[in-house]
């Protein structure tokens, strides 16, 4: 392990280089979405102005580099979470389209009236509602883990809500509001036990932890790569390949198919019958380009540097008087959600911009964790590689001049 330079770091990232009302940016937002790198930026535009033709479909030189170019990504990310097959690893738009498809394949290959579906009660939009939808589809029903006042997932709860009728575990690798890092290893033994399998939505872990899917035996990790220094509009599905044979495809059309006739079509082999239409190529390859900026760096140098900002920022924070941090578990990913005494977090955000300060503000698409703690809406820091401890004491000394303004 190494000490990262973060001011050479910094240096990759154009965006973070500008004035914002007149202030140096300080970008803490970053589980919504990461700054891209010069490089991933590269990547996509000489694909745009080189190498730039359709995939898998042409025999001229074009076609076949840009097809290479899209099949290396696929080997990068293989290694990248040390899968076992690169055809398990299937290319969509982001973390919600990876669940939807595989909620709703599953709805129909495995899921049946009277069943159950256990989720969390920290999980992310995406990772409810396309349960709710298999539900009013199949008639199955929705159980939901509930969390602790410290933000952890009660596992004997979780454990007594496991039965002959549980068809999956979908549950978040790391929370995008509490910041918790789940305990999920031991997760995917408990379901495993009972031969149930578990879905893992790690959008707020794979830039921020080490992916080992071999390891952890999931059978279901999905991620975007907007949230790891990658372009928006990409995203994974890693599924065991006993899942993804087993499931139909997800839709229809071109390049998922191996043979049609009016009477009946048949389907391309893994992962292309999970790949229909024209892919996101310039995507897939910025991508591929994430990884490899996120491997030259090394994860564990990642890790140790945003560590070492949450615990300052942490303690910082809480010598701000009226400030209440909401989820406090001991392991958690660079994620601090709060809320300022007597301030609506709406307020506090935009007068944050007024200083330069780029928080997110609201219910973190997780409303029914906002209801559960008992806040409309949260502020929420959460932190990239390229975040200082002095854009920390920005934000607190913004903090201050926000309450004193309010006062």
């Amino acid at each position: 392990m190494k000490k990262l330079n973060i001011t050479k770091i910094r240096a990759d990232f154009p965006l973070l280089h500008q004035q914002v009302h007149n202030h140096p940016l300080v970008y803490l937002d970053n589980s919504n979405t990461t700054q891209k790198p010069q490089s991933v930026i590269q990547a996509m535009n000489d694909y745009y102005e080189h190498d730039n033709a359709n995939i898998h479909r042409s025999v001229y030189n074009l076609s076949e580099r840009a097809t290479q170019l899209f099949e290396n990504a696929r080997d990068k990310i293989k290694h990248f979470i040390n899968a076992k097959h690169r055809h398990e690893i299937v290319f969509v738009k982001g973390t919600t389209e990876g669940i939807n498809l595989v909620a709703d394949c599953l709805s129909r290959c495995h899921i049946n009236a009277g069943d159950e579906i256990v989720i969390s009660a920290m999980e992310h939009h995406s990772n409810i509602v396309p349960w709710q939808f298999v539900c009013e589809k199949t008639g199955a029903h929705l159980k939901v883990i509930p969390v602790s006042e410290n933000g952890e997932l009660d596992l004997q709860k979780f454990t007594d809500l496991l039965n002959e009728k549980t068809r999956i575990v979908a549950i978040t690798h790391a929370s995008n509001v509490l910041g918790t890092i789940n305990p999920i290893e031991k997760i995917i033994e408990i379901a495993h036990e009972k031969n149930i399998p578990v879905l893992l939505d790690g959008a707020q872990a794979v830039a921020h932890l080490p992916v080992d899917v071999q390891k952890l035996d999931c059978d279901f990790y999905i991620f975007s790569a907007h949230k790891m220094y990658g372009p928006t509009g990409t995203g994974v599905v890693y599924g065991k390949e006993k899942w993804l044979h087993a499931m139909p495809p997800y839709q229809g059309g071109g390049s998922m198919i191996q043979q049609v006739t009016f009477p009946k079509t048949t389907y391309a082999d893994l992962p292309y019958k999970f790949e229909a239409g024209t892919s996101n190529m310039a995507g897939v390859i910025g991508l591929g380009a994430a990884v490899d900026y996120i491997q030259h760096l090394g994860m564990e140098n990642i890790v140790s540097h945003e560590q070492d900002l949450l615990a300052y920022a942490t303690r910082q924070l809480q010598k701000i008087p009226g400030l209440r941090i909401i989820g406090t578990a001991p392991e958690k990913i660079g994620v601090i959600s709060f809320i300022l005494e007597g301030i609506h977090p709406h307020d506090v955000g935009t007068a944050l911009d007024t200083y330069g300060v780029a928080v997110r503000v609201g219910h973190h698409c997780a409303m029914p964790l906002m209801e559960r703690f008992g806040v409309p809406a949260t502020i929420r820091a959460s932190f990239g590689v390229y975040n200082t401890e002095e854009e920390i004491d920005v934000l607190v000394e913004s903090l201050l001049k926000v309450q004193a303004l309010f006062k």
